[in-house]
C-alpha cells in the first residue's frame, strides 16, 4: 500500500491536466493497483506522470505568488481604513505587508506543500535512471524538467526559510510522528540549486523546444533560472564572475530560441486568446472546466463593486459587465496605481481603479488587480489566464540587471521594455533610459521597470530582496531593526511534526 501512495499523488494531479494534453495518456486502472507491479512499464504511464508534476506544480501558482509579491510595496489597505475599500475584511492576510508574521502566523505552513511535489520530482529521477521504455531522448528530456523544476523549488525556499530539509531520495510516504531530519545550511541548499540546474541542462543538451504550449518545463525555463539564481549569489559574494554566468545563460535563450520576443501589446501577453505566445518561456496552462487561478482575494464582489465607477470609460461599475465575484482581502494601493506614467499601457492593463462620484467629481477610492481577467461562461467570471513564471521581458531585464553589474550599458534591454509600454507614446528623451530621473540610480531604475511590469506575477519582493537588504527597508514597511524577519517564520506545525527543525532566529522558538 505504501508504494501505491506515491502514484497515487502524482496521478491526482494528471487528470486535472488538459484533455488535449493527457487525454491518451490516463492509466484506467484501479488506484489501489497502481505500483511497481504495473506503473512505469509504457510510454504513455511515465508520461502522465510528468503532466501530473506540471499538473501539482500549477496549483502550487498561488504560494509562489504569495511568497513573491504579498510581503512587497504592492497591497495594503489605505491609510485609516481596516478593510478593503469595498468594505471587505482582509482575514490576517494584511500581516503579510505589515511585516506581522510569526510562527502562528506564518503566512504560509507547511513549506508551501513544495515537499510533495518534491518527492513526485524525487522519483521521476530515479526512475528514469533506472527503466528503458521511453526514448533515450525523452528520458533526457523529462531528467531535464525534473531536475529544472526541483531546483526552483529549492530556489523558492532558500529565498522564504533560508535553511530547509533537503530531500533528494524518493520516498513513498511520510511518516509524521517519525519524521526527524534537520534542516542543511543555506549553503548546501544553494549548493544542490546550481547542481540541479546543470544536471538540468546536461540532460535537455541542445534541444531548447517547447512541449504542450510552452506549460512543460524546458532547457529555456533552466537558463531563466540560472540567471536569477546567479544574479543572487552575484550580489552575495559572486561578483562579476557570477553576473557573467547569468548573463551567458540569458543570451544563450536569445542565441538558441530566436522565435522569442516582446509582444507589441502588454495586455495580449496574459490573454486568453493568446497563450504560448512568442514572450511566453515558460507558463502554467488554465482552461475553462479545467482549472482556473485562484485569485479572489484580489478582486471585489461583484455587487459591491457596482457602488464604483469607471473614470476612464466614465460608467458605473454593473453587475452584468464586472462580475468579478471575489472577496477584496488584499487591495492595490492607491499609491501603487499612482507610481504609473498615465501614459504607460501597463497601468490601465493591470490595475483596475474604482471612483466614487463627489459632487459630479471623480475621486479614486481603491483599486485592484486587473491582469488576470479570465473570460464569462454562462454570465460568470472564470479565471483561465495562464499564469506566466518567466517571459521574455523578464530575461531583457534580468539581462540588464546582469550588465549593469558588469559594467555594461543595460539601456538596450530596459528602453525596448519601455518603448513597448509606452507604444506611441513614447518619447525616447523623455521615456528612454537614462533620461527618467530614477535613472540616476540604475538599480532602482531596473527594480521601477520590474515592479510596473510584474505585477501580480510574484517577483517583487524576490527583486527587492536579491538586489540587496536597503532596497527591502526602502520599499517596504520593514525596517533594519527587523531584519531578522527578512527570512520567513517557520509555522508550529511544523515544528511540530519534525522536532529536528529548528525555527529561525528572531521568532518564537516554539
Amino acid at each position: 500500500m505504501k508504494k501505491s501512495i506515491v502514484y497515487f499523488i502524482a496521478l491526482i494531479g494528471t487528470v486535472t491536466l488538459l484533455a488535449s494534453s493527457c487525454s491518451d495518456k490516463l492509466d484506467v486502472a484501479p488506484v489501489s493497483s497502481i505500483s511497481d507491479a504495473n506503473y512505469w512499464k509504457t510510454p504513455d504511464q511515465v508520461d502522465a506522470f510528468v503532466t501530473g508534476v506540471h499538473s501539482r506544480f500549477r496549483g502550487h501558482n498561488s504560494t509562489f505568488r504569495t511568497l513573491g509579491e504579498l510581503r512587497a510595496d504592492i497591497f495594503g489597505l489605505e491609510p485609516g481604513s481596516s478593510a478593503s475599500f469595498t468594505g471587505e475584511a482582509t482575514q490576517g492576510i494584511e500581516r503579510l505587508w505589515l511585516q506581522a508574521l510569526d510562527p502562528n502566523n506564518a503566512g504560509v505552513a507547511g513549506f508551501g506543500g513544495f515537499y510533495t511535489n518534491i518527492s513526485q520530482l524525487n522519483l521521476l529521477i530515479s526512475k528514469l535512471n533506472t527503466i528503458d521504455v521511453v526514448a533515450p531522448a525523452t528520458k533526457d528530456y523529462y531528467l531535464g524538467i525534473a531536475y529544472g523544476m526541483r531546483a526552483f523549488y529549492y530556489f523558492q525556499m532558500y529565498r522564504t526559510w533560508g535553511d530547509v530539509v533537503i530531500q533528494t531520495e524518493p520516498i513513498s510516504m511520510i511518516d509524521v510522528a517519525n519524521l526527524a531530519k534537520p534542516a542543511s545550511s543555506q549553503e548546501e541548499v544553494m549548493k544542490l540549486i546550481k547542481a540541479d540546474i546543470d544536471s538540468s541542462n546536461v540532460n535537455f543538451g541542445g534541444d531548447y523546444s517547447f512541449r504542450e504550449g510552452k506549460s512543460f518545463w524546458s532547457k529555456s525555463a533552466t537558463q531563466m533560472l540560472k540567471a536569477e539564481v546567479y544574479l543572487w549569489t552575484s550580489y552575495r559574494g559572486g561578483g562579476a564572475a557570477d553576473a557573467l554566468v547569468a548573463k551567458d545563460a540569458l543570451t544563450d535563450i536569445q542565441t538558441n530560441v530566436p522565435g522569442l520576443g516582446l509582444l507589441s501589446n502588454f495586455a495580449d501577453v496574459f490573454s486568453i486568446n493568446t497563450k504560448g505566445n512568442a514572450e511566453i518561456i515558460f507558463a502554467s496552462r488554465y482552461g475553462l472546466n479545467e482549472a482556473t487561478q485562484a485569485i479572489g482575494s484580489f478582486v471585489p464582489q461583484t455587487g459591491l463593486i457596482a457602488n464604483f465607477y469607471d473614470s476612464l470609460e466614465n460608467r458605473q461599475f454593473s453587475v452584468a459587465v464586472d462580475n468579478w465575484g471575489g472577496l477584496l482581502r488584499a487591495p492595490v494601493e492607491v499609491s501603487t496605481f499612482r507610481t504609473f506614467d498615465d501614459e504607460d499601457s501597463r497601468k490601465w492593463a493591470t490595475i483596475q481603479p474604482a471612483y466614487e462620484k463627489v459632487d459630479g467629481n471623480y475621486v479614486i477610492a481603491g483599486a485592484f488587480v486587473k491582469k488576470f481577467q479570465g473570460e464569462q461562461n454562462a454570465g460568470t467570471r472564470q479565471y483561465t489566464n495562464d499564469y506566466p513564471i518567466y517571459r521574455y521581458a523578464d530575461l531583457l531585464l534580468l539581462l540588464a540587471e546582469a550588465k549593469l553589474i558588469l559594467g555594461e550599458d543595460p539601456s538596450a534591454e530596459i528602453n525596448a521594455v519601455r518603448q513597448r509600454a509606452f507604444g506611441a507614446n513614447y518619447d525616447a528623451n523623455v521615456h528612454g533610459y537614462p533620461n527618467q530621473p530614477v535613472d540616476a540610480n540604475p538599480q532602482q531604475a531596473i527594480l521601477q521597470e520590474r515592479f510596473f511590469e510584474f505585477i501580480f506575477e510574484g517577483k517583487r519582493w524576490y527583486d527587492l530582496r536579491r538586489m540587496g537588504d536597503s532596497f527591502v527597508y526602502e520599499h517596504t514597511t520593514l525596517t533594519p531593526d527587523e531584519s531578522y524577519k527578512l527570512l520567513w517564520p517557520i509555522d508550529r506545525g511544523s515544528l511540530t511534526d519534525n522536532r529536528a527543525l529548528k525555527q529561525n532566529p528572531g521568532y518564537p522558538e516554539f
